[in-house]
């Protein structure tokens, strides 16, 4: 799996709306360090969660 994410994209989690918007920190091969808006640093497991990058 190729993710299209790079530090400082503005990201939303489908699951989870309530967190917010969130600005990605790090990749490490499929987890994603988002720090959200709402709920502060989270470790995202792209296996399991889909972020969805948005444009602002």
């Amino acid at each position: 799996m190729i993710l299209d994410f790079e530090p400082g994209d503005k990201v939303i989690n489908p699951a989870n709306k309530n967190w917010g918007i969130g600005q990605v920190q790090s990749i490490i091969k499929e987890k994603v360090t988002v720090n959200f808006e709402n709920a502060g640093k989270k470790v995202i497991n792209t296996k399991n969660i889909e972020l969805i990058k948005i444009n602002e």
